[in-house]
């Protein structure tokens, strides 16, 4: 019985020293986040190349190898976030993540108009406002509205097959991002 406890109370020692372990680890860790990553590659609003299709740099290490990305980061301090792309590939998907990593809001160009790619990012404030006269440049555009004060687009294309690169590519470098 004696065993037992003491095997209990190793048990529970160990434990306790690696989540102290993990705990002290985060602010660490937490500074190589997506935010942080993209931070070092492009300054706000400006797109840049996450992922090749069958890519293997670094940064891409993990993603899927028939989709090409990019991503934006945008903040909605002074304006609204404006996000597009033309060009007829097979098959895009855009996601929207607060600075944490958190989905949003996502969407396809099966769910979109004309399966053009474009997407309008606000506060609830700026929503209105844009609401009361929206111009006609936004008369087809997806329409996000969130309390987040900054996040990140994320738009990945399939490539099905080499003979769809050089398209995939031309609507990926088409993709603007840009503060209104």
């Amino acid at each position: 019985m004696l065993r037992l406890i003491y095997t209990v109370m190793l048990g529970l020692v160990g434990a306790v020293v690696v989540h102290i372990a993990v705990l002290l680890l985060v602010p660490a860790y937490s500074a190589h986040d997506a935010w942080a990553r993209l931070s070092e590659r492009a300054s706000a609003f400006q797109v840049t190349k996450i992922a090749e299709a069958g890519g293997n740099d670094a940064f891409s290490k993990g993603a899927d190898p028939l989709f090409a990305s990019i991503a934006c980061r945008f903040a909605l301090g002074t304006g609204i976030a404006h996000f597009v792309a033309g060009g007829d590939v097979p098959f895009w998907s855009v996601s929207v993540y607060d600075r944490r990593g958190q989905n949003i809001y996502s969407f396809n160009d099966r769910t979109a108009t004309d399966r053009k790619l474009d997407l309008v990012i606000a506060t609830p404030v700026q929503m209105v406002e844009l609401r009361k006269e929206l111009p006609d440049e936004y008369a087809a555009s997806i329409f996000v509205e969130t309390e987040e004060r900054e996040g990140i687009v994320v738009a990945r294309a399939f490539v099905p097959d080499e003979s769809w690169s050089g398209i995939v590519e031309a609507f990926l470098e088409s993709a603007e991002c840009r503060q209104e």
